[in-house]
C-alpha cells in the first residue's frame, strides 16, 4: 500500500492484488488476472477510501452514538460482531474515522455562546497561513476554509458576549485580515452519512 508522501517517487513494479485464494497448506495466493505491472512516475497520495452500504451504515451509526455496542450495530447491519469490528478497524487505518468525540449542546450551559465568524484575508494569505492565524485562539473551534468569499469561517464557543467579543477582536487583529463578520448559532442540528 502507498502512503502519502507528498513527492513523485519512480515505481519500477507495482503489484496490485485484487483478491486471494489459499493453497491447501491456507497459504494465500493471488489470483493471476488480479495482479497489473507499471512502470511510471507517481505521486503518493492518499487514496480516497470506497465505501459499500454497510459501511455507510455503520459510520451513521457511530455518529449518532460513538458509544455505540459492537452487537447492536451488527445487528443492524446484518453481520456478526466480529466483521463490523474489522470493518471499524480498516475505517480507522484508512483514515475515515479519524476519532471519536462527544457532541456537546452548548445551548443547554448557562451563559455557553457557539458563534460564527466569517474571515476576510488580503489577497496573498496562503490556506496554511490562514489556519495558523486562526488556530493559537483557544476559543477557535472549526476553521473552514473556502474558495471565494469569505477566505474562511471560524466556529467559536465562549462563554458570554463579552467572551465573544473578546475573542472576535483578536480575530480582527490578525494577520491580513481585512474584514469579518460574526453570526450568533441559535440551534444547531447534523445531517448523519
Amino acid at each position: 500500500m502507498l502512503r502519502a508522501c507528498g513527492t513523485a517517487t519512480r515505481v519500477t513494479t507495482l503489484l496490485a492484488v485484487f483478491g486471494e485464494q489459499s493453497q491447501p497448506n491456507g497459504t494465500p495466493v493471488a489470483y493471476p488476472r488480479n495482479i497489473e505491472h507499471v512502470a511510471d512516475t507517481i505521486c503518493c497520495v492518499q487514496e480516497s477510501a470506497v465505501l459499500d452500504d454497510v459501511d455507510r451504515t455503520i459510520l451513521r451509526l457511530l455518529r449518532e452514538n460513538s458509544r455505540r455496542p459492537l452487537r447492536e450495530i451488527a445487528k443492524v447491519v446484518g453481520l456478526t460482531v466480529a466483521p463490523v469490528q474489522r470493518r471499524i478497524a480498516r475505517l480507522e487505518s484508512v483514515g475515515v474515522i479519524t476519532r471519536y468525540t462527544v457532541q456537546v449542546n452548548y445551548g443547554r450551559i448557562a451563559g455557553g455562546i457557539e458563534a460564527v465568524t466569517e474571515l476576510r484575508f488580503d489577497g496573498h494569505r496562503d490556506l496554511s497561513e490562514i489556519l495558523e492565524s486562526v488556530s493559537q485562539i483557544s476559543e477557535v473551534q472549526e476553521v473552514l476554509t473556502l474558495a471565494g468569499d469569505p477566505d474562511a469561517l471560524v466556529r467559536i464557543r465562549v462563554d458570554g458576549v463579552e467572551h465573544l467579543r473578546n475573542v472576535v477582536a483578536r480575530l480582527r487583529a490578525g494577520e491580513g485580515v481585512v474584514g469579518t463578520k460574526t453570526l450568533v448559532v441559535l440551534e444547531e442540528w447534523t445531517r448523519s452519512p
